[in-house]
């Protein structure tokens, strides 16, 4: 034969019909789709107390949304108290719904090779918010929210792409609990109005 590499491609006997898989999931895509939620209500938005906090996830990709790309939910901070701490790789913004507050950020240096490698740096800085206002948290920074009010509570919608975690970088790591984790607590719109009225 003219190509000399052809003893070492020609091998292997499987057969698969991967590209026609293909062609069959883009052809019955949209029925697919018609099936999928393109409003969600409230109260098919799932509670959480997670390590976190008190989260109501508006999309997430196990809920069965025509949503792609993207991963919200709600906070709640309840009046004086704080969220956990945690760091993660994809970038994140949170629009400030209620309340007031700040974060705490630190920037960690990134080392990427066979191993990836990160390690905080020294310097914390603070950002204080309102209502109305979006946080910024860049990638791979230790962040934290904090109730400034200690009489009413902080709401925050945070948006995050799950690009990151589809490409096999899902770097979540939870450094600190926030004060209200209990994982033996099922959350309910009456315990959350509790939580609404405690003071930290």
């Amino acid at each position: 034969m003219a190509w000399g590499e052809t003893n070492a491609w020609i091998d292997g006997t499987d057969n698969m019909p991967l590209y026609q898989d293909l062609l069959e999931d883009a052809a019955e895509r949209p029925a697919r789709d018609a099936k999928r939620k393109k409003v969600v209500h409230p109260h098919e938005m799932p509670w959480e107390m997670s390590r976190q906090g008190l989260l109501k996830h508006l999309i997430n990709e196990s809920m069965n949304t025509r949503m792609e790309t993207v991963d919200a939910y709600m906070q709640i901070v309840p009046p004086g108290s704080k969220s956990g701490k945690h760091r993660h790789l994809a970038e994140e913004c949170l629009y400030v719904v209620e309340g007031r507050g700040y974060d705490l950020h630190q920037d960690c240096d990134v080392e990427i090779t066979d191993e990836y490698f990160w390690k905080p740096q020294d310097k914390v800085s603070k950002w204080e918010y309102e209502a109305g206002d979006v946080i910024y948290v860049p990638p791979n920074t230790i962040h934290q929210h904090f109730n400034a009010d200690p009489d009413r509570p902080l709401r925050l919608i945070s948006v995050i792409n799950r690009i990151f975690k589809q490409c096999g970088l899902n770097d979540l790591e939870q450094i600190e609990n926030a004060p209200e984790y209990d994982p033996n607590v099922t959350l309910t719109p009456e315990l959350v109005r509790e939580y609404l009225r405690k003071k930290g």
